[in-house]
């Protein structure tokens, strides 16, 4: 990959993001207009996997001024600059109401797949890959192109994610318990859970991006509340 696409894979990459697919809009799936009223030809899906962001969130200002929802306010910061530099206008998923369908963007690029945690799957991330940001352009840009591969979870036989949590919060009939889970959480302080969910942690795909004990921890927290 060389030119523009280069550049914003490698803009990205500085500042802990990455690319994980984009899409052409069509009626079926429309995204908002650009502020000029112009339609968006090209969708690019920005997220973070694993451990790649949090050396450099870290180091940021936002992380360590004690405001409220510092990686978010990174996030925004550092994103809609790198949009801004590539001709781009950036969504985001924590922005609402009314909020963008972020989930319904990502299965359109490809490679994802519901996962019984209630979030996406990747094939290659697992469940590891967090969306931080959508780029819309006026142009039909050809790295926006939807792959054609679908997610992991249909061809995962054994399922280990449903067995992994000592709650039982996770099953393929109801899903996801939130409130199960986060009752767990408060009743043990000492849960092996608050260093990253455990049933997360199970899920066969993806292992290389999973995040460190310090950055699950810290997501753990903003979870629980």
């Amino acid at each position: 990959m060389t030119g523009p696409a280069a550049e914003l894979t490698e803009n990205l990459a500085a500042a802990g993001f990455l690319r994980l697919g984009g899409f052409h809009p069509a009626p079926d799936l429309p995204v908002p207009v650009l502020s000029a009223g112009r339609p968006a030809q090209s969708l690019v899906l920005i997220g973070s996997t694993g451990p790649a962001v949090w050396p450099v969130f870290m180091k940021s200002p936002e992380y360590a001024d004690g405001k409220p929802d510092p990686l978010d306010r990174y996030t925004k910061r550092v994103l809609s600059e790198c949009a801004a530099r590539h001709g781009f206008e950036a969504l985001f998923p924590f922005e609402g109401p009314p909020y963008h369908p972020f989930q319904q963007w990502a299965l359109k690029c490809g490679g994802f797949s519901p996962s019984p945690l209630g979030v996406l799957a990747h094939g290659t991330f697992g469940l590891w890959a967090g969306f931080r940001a959508a780029f819309l352009s006026a142009a039909r840009l050809p790295e926006a192109s939807a792959m054609a591969e679908d997610g992991p979870c249909p061809t995962c036989a054994d399922k280990p994610c449903l067995s992994a949590c000592p709650v039982n919060a996770i099953t393929l009939e109801n899903g996801y318990d939130v409130p199960a889970c986060r009752a767990y959480l408060a009743a043990d302080p000492a849960s092996d859970c608050w260093s990253g969910c455990l049933a997360r942690r199970a899920c066969p795909f993806g292992a290389p991006h999973r995040q460190a004990a310090e950055t699950a921890g810290f997501h753990m927290k903003s979870f629980a509340g």
